[in-house]
């Protein structure tokens, strides 16, 4: 494959980013992506007239996303309809006296987590702070589900409060998949090109991948913490504090089923129900998104991991028997399934987005720290306050190419 200045491996949002930050130096680049498509994580599936975003799908903290402005540069139609979850209203099946109690209780367990991160002394499970034997602390687990892609016993105080969210989130109406792909640089991409070894120890690293040998004056990995933690790709000579970061950085697990409404005006329009209130194995139905005729079924954390390991069709039986559970066993034959998700068992993702193990919210420094001025760490994982995000992701990887361009300059 030759030799260039600089070889991305990752075409997600920070591969994308690093190389459109890239293009306009004179340094020659290579992006090596194992999969057949640019996007990573944020991908969108056009069936039929409907683009359903299999990723990420919230322009989040929109009022100061970076991703804003460059999209909307593209034609593309920001939707700055609020999102259900930001308005109890809009909450289905629970009465005026739930959403409040169930508010109180989440806000009095938002307000421990920020007094226990503030705090000096060692960093604990999130989950040492719900309430004993509240009543809505199933709930509040399976909010952590979707949220974190894991229950709160997984989840670090510290890295959880260090999360920076201006509660602004907007939509990408042609899907946020389809924005992150278009704002792709130019640069020589490699699809279907997994990079299985990388050497530092000689001059220059050296890249091996099934299209043969690339040999790079500086390198930019945008892999997923699981691809680094288990060694589907192999550093050489090892790095073991970034093997240790990405360990303790995790990708937690949301996957979604999309079902096609028949008679949707029989729903309102962006509303959301749970399928349960009193378990964390549930499911978050969004009804109509953006007016669509379409259900978006939500499943996070264990839960989803279970139902990804029953098979393909396991989370849209679930999704299904809940509808019907919350409308009635007539919407059964209403229902249609478009699509569905399988993040865990995507061999270049193996999950949806991190979140930092108890005791490990320093590990996303650590995982962004350069080696030898060669090596470069970027992805969502290594974004100290915007992490689980595309936009994140996207940042990291422009600070990445900045940092790989003073190098090779200087």
């Amino acid at each position: 494959m030759g030799e260039v200045d600089v070889a991305i491996v990752g075409a997600g949002a920070a591969g994308l980013a690093a190389a459109r930050a890239l293009s306009g130096s004179r340094l020659t680049v290579a992006v090596l992506e194992a999969r057949e498509r640019i996007g990573g994580r944020a991908h969108t599936e056009l069936v039929g007239d409907l683009a359903l975003d299999l990723g990420c799908e919230w322009l989040h903290s929109a009022d100061r996303n970076p991703l804003v402005a460059p999209i909307g540069e593209l034609g593309l139609t920001i939707d700055k309809t609020p999102p259900p979850w930001a308005d109890p209203e809009a909450t289905e099946g629970f009465g005026a006296a739930e959403r409040r109690a169930y508010g109180e209780a989440f806000a009095a367990f938002d307000a421990r987590l920020e007094a226990a991160a503030a705090q000096e002394g060692p960093d604990a499970a999130a989950s040492t702070l719900l309430e004993p034997g509240s009543r809505w602390n199933p709930l509040l687990n399976a909010f952590s589900a979707y949220y974190n892609g894991a229950e709160f016993d997984q989840v670090s105080i510290r890295d959880y409060a260090a999360y920076q969210d201006s509660e602004v989130n907007w939509r990408v109406a042609e899907g946020y998949g389809r924005a992150i792909s278009a704002l792709a640089a130019p640069a020589r991409t490699v699809l279907g090109c997994p990079v299985s070894l990388l050497r530092h120890d000689g001059p220059t690293p050296v890249l091996e991948t099934p299209r043969g040998t690339l040999r790079a004056r500086a390198v930019i990995l945008c892999v997923p913490t699981p691809v680094l933690a288990d060694g589907a790709l192999r550093i050489a000579p090892d790095l073991p504090g970034h093997r240790a970061a990405a360990a303790g950085l995790p990708l937690g697990l949301a996957d979604k089923v999309f079902l096609r409404l028949d008679e949707p005006e029989a729903f309102p329009r962006e509303a959301m129900v749970y399928g349960a209130t009193d378990r964390t194995a549930t499911g978050s139905y969004h009804l109509r998104p953006l007016g669509r005729p379409i259900v978006e079924a939500f499943f996070g954390g264990a839960h989803a991991r279970a139902l990804e390991a029953e098979g393909p069709d396991a989370a849209a039986a679930f999704a299904i028997e809940e509808l019907a559970g919350v409308y009635g066993t007539g919407i059964r034959r209403r229902l249609t399934v478009l699509a569905r998700t399988a993040w865990a068992a995507d061999p270049w993702a193996r999950g949806s987005y991190s979140h930092a193990l108890p005791g490990h919210a320093g590990d996303r420094a650590v995982l962004a720290r350069p080696v030898d001025n060669r090596l470069f760490f970027a992805g969502e994982a290594c974004s100290p306050g915007a992490f689980s995000t595309a936009h994140g992701a996207w940042e990291t990887g422009l600070r990445a190419a900045d940092e790989a361009l003073a190098a090779l300059t200087r």
